[in-house]
């Protein structure tokens, strides 16, 4: 069969932008009759709006990123977080580098001269995203919660599996507490995070900070990945239907950590690390709908138990990559503000 022309495919993807767009806008009566019944599982609701995504991305046939050959399913996810996404205000955005890796800077529109800094570690499996995949919530993270974001990429699998993505993390932190002031970071109000795969880095390299004695104010860790040697209900119960699939995961997890046998290594399942002295507080968000759910939320206990002072955030209505979700509908975008804030707590804006 012939491939479509680039201008159709550009064309369709307009399309199905602008009907996303303008069905997310829609009152919540009127979403409510176009997503049909509630789906309520494990006693939790889904919200109507991301209800009402996932039934027009399945009337559309929208494919699955793990549907498609590697680079077209890269290029999928990039599109796909630019239909969700849009264009974020930001003061200034810089591409800077975190020693060799290649990094954006985001600085909020009232950020001082120095101030507090997140550096962020974007999620896709180890084998997808990059920083435009992510340039959308790192612009909102920043200038709602006032603190610069250091958006840092790493080397994907499979062309780098384990542990590349993670000495890739823990290197570049250890840059940005050497080098705090080339990118107008507090030393004193360092923080690093990240979503699912990036939430798993942003954990692996805060570990290995406490063990280093770097300083380190704050673990930002949204639904991250914990514990890839195990399965748990939320992915019995969420592996299909709510974006996130069981097969994305077996399939990341076969080119990031082909060898079983590395899955039970800490710098791959922090929770099953030892808990260092000195460790950073920790805020652990997850969503309810999300096959990760329930290893994010042991991974809080876990380090709770060990004495670390966390902040645990569960946003019962959410599906896995609604921190993504900043430019159409409500409920995401709202979650995501609240993620904005407890950064903003932990480390003081601007």
């Amino acid at each position: 069969m012939p491939r479509r022309s680039p201008f159709l495919a550009a064309a369709d993807g307009r399309l199905k932008t602008l009907t996303l767009r303008v069905a997310l806008a829609l009152p919540a009566s009127v979403q409510r009759r176009l997503a049909g019944p509630p789906v309520i599982v494990d006693g939790q609701r889904l919200a109507i709006d991301t209800q009402l995504m996932l039934r027009l991305q399945e009337l559309v046939r929208e494919p699955n990123t793990e549907e498609l050959p590697l680079a077209e399913g890269r290029r999928l996810l990039v599109r796909h977080a630019a239909m969700v996404g849009r264009d974020q205000p930001i003061g200034a955005v810089h591409d800077v580098t975190v020693g060799v890796l290649p990094a954006r800077l985001y600085v909020p529109s009232k950020a001082s001269a120095t101030g507090p800094l997140l550096v962020f570690f974007h999620g896709g499996g180890w084998v997808y995203g990059d920083l435009d995949s992510h340039d959308a919530v790192c612009r909102f993270l920043a200038e709602h919660s006032g603190v610069r974001v250091l958006s840092v990429d790493y080397r994907l699998a499979p062309e780098h599996p384990f542990p590349a993505a993670y000495d890739d993390a823990v290197t570049a932190y250890r840059w940005v507490a050497s080098h705090a002031g080339d990118y107008g970071g507090d030393p004193g109000r360092l923080a690093v995070g990240g979503d699912s795969a990036g939430g798993n880095l942003a954990a692996v390299a805060a570990l290995a900070a406490a063990r280093e004695g770097l300083p380190l104010a704050l673990q930002l860790l949204v639904y991250p990945a914990t514990d890839v040697s195990g399965t748990t209900e939320s992915k019995r119960l969420f592996g299909h239907g709510f974006y996130l699939t069981q097969e994305f995961i077996d399939q990341a997890l076969d080119q990031y950590v082909p060898n079983h046998a590395d899955r039970k290594d800490p710098r791959v399942s922090p929770l099953l690390a030892e808990v260092p002295p000195g460790l950073a507080p920790a805020y652990v968000a997850t969503a309810g709908f999300d096959p990760l759910r329930d290893e994010g939320e042991a991974y809080a206990r876990y380090l709770a138990d060990a004495g670390t002072k966390v902040e645990l955030k569960r946003f019962p209505d959410q599906i896995h990559g609604f921190l993504n979700i900043v430019g159409v509908g409500r409920t995401a975008r709202a979650g995501t503000a609240q993620v904005a804030a407890a950064l903003a707590r932990a480390l003081g804006g601007t």
